[in-house]
């Protein structure tokens, strides 16, 4: 048995929290709102979010933030994307060396366009980071409904020990390195669904739906591989699983923004109709400047693929020449990525925008 915390309260970290508790941990569920952690502890039920879900009596439920992290196994942060960065901080005095932490949450921030763990990562270095990402959405976990998931860690061990926290008889947890594909394919998904839901509230058909859902996993799997993700990782459940059952499903809160759009809504207006956080809003930005909305692809993920692919180089000449080197081939891909054929031919590919 583990001692678990799980940090947001909402839809996903309520689901968590009562599939790890079923798994026979101590999970204690953290929330930073005073109003829902006492809804919580006198209904022992999420209302507004997954009604009829019942939470055990056992799952300790606070507001506490020092109290839900001491002596945890496993910290898992579940808060809406956008305010990753600031519970991080919240959390940094109280985060141990060496603390596994996963996140849940899907999304890219839209200043800095980095993916979640690197934001943890950088406000919580001491801890070590994975994430779990796949095909599920909580109205369906917390009933108990079969669910496949994978986890990614930056060490093999450490995946297969969250593999064995989270498995049980109905959800089903896989392993990969790659948790840039992961996190990439979680994040860009949303941003098709509000498209695959606009195209539903015009009033498209199944044609259209399925057209968007096809070029819109050829365009992230493209983008995802230049910035270093593995090509067959898009193929799996946290991409085109995951964008499957966004762009589908009754539960999607980014197919149901895009539909109220769809109807005519504006922007603020579907995102207050949905009641959640629509995570694919935040993502769209970021992901028009990952792909192209200045015509540039992140250079630092083109320089950690140069590196990456060449650092052979390092062993048969000096570290002095190969520094060289990377910094020449760094002032060329600058030049490259002002013009928008290089764009075109870094993300859609040297055939056009026609080949799949």
């Amino acid at each position: 048995m583990a001692k678990i915390s799980v940090l947001g309260a909402g839809s996903w970290g309520t689901a968590l929290s009562i599939l790890l508790y079923n798994n026979g941990h101590e999970v204690i569920l953290w929330s930073a709102l005073g109003e829902e952690i006492t809804t919580l502890r006198e209904k022992r039920e999420h209302v507004s979010k997954l009604p009829g879900v019942k939470i055990p009596e056992p799952i300790d439920i606070t507001i506490d933030l020092e109290r839900s992290l001491r002596d945890a196994d496993v910290a898992i942060l579940a808060v809406p994307s956008p305010y990753t960065r600031s519970t991080c901080k919240r959390m940094a005095s109280f985060v141990k060396n060496g603390q596994k932490i996963v996140n849940v949450a899907k999304g890219v921030e839209e200043k800095t366009l980095l993916t979640l763990s690197e934001i943890i990562e950088q406000e919580l270095p001491q801890a070590n980071v994975s994430v779990l990402s796949g095909p599920s959405h909580a109205e369906e976990v917390g009933k108990g409904l079969p669910t496949t998931c994978v986890v990614s860690s930056h060490q093999r061990e450490t995946a297969e020990y969250l593999q064995g926290i989270f498995m049980s008889p109905v959800f089903r947890v896989y392993t990969t390195p790659d948790m840039l594909g992961v996190e990439l394919g979680a994040a860009l998904k949303n941003v098709i669904a509000l498209a695959a839901g606009t195209a539903d509230g015009l009033g498209y058909g199944d044609n259209t739906k399925a057209a968007l859902i096809t070029r819109g996993i050829a365009e992230i799997s493209r983008l995802g591989v230049k910035m270093g993700a593995r090509m067959e990782t898009f193929y799996g459940l946290s991409g085109i699983g995951d964008l499957i059952v966004t762009c589908a499903s009754v539960h999607s809160r980014n197919r149901k923004a895009g539909y109220l759009m769809g109807k005519g809504y504006t922007m603020e207006q579907a995102m207050a109709e949905v009641k959640m956080i629509v995570e694919g809003v935040y993502s769209a930005k970021a992901a028009k400047e990952l792909g192209g909305g200045t015509g540039q692809i992140k250079l630092r993920y083109v320089y950690d693929m140069f590196v990456a692919r060449f650092a052979w180089l390092a062993r048969v000449i000096s570290f002095e020449a190969f520094s060289m080197m990377v910094d020449e081939a760094l002032e060329r891909m600058k030049k490259m990525l002002e013009s928008n054929k290089a764009m075109q031919t870094l993300v859609s590919g040297e055939a056009g925008e026609v080949n799949e």
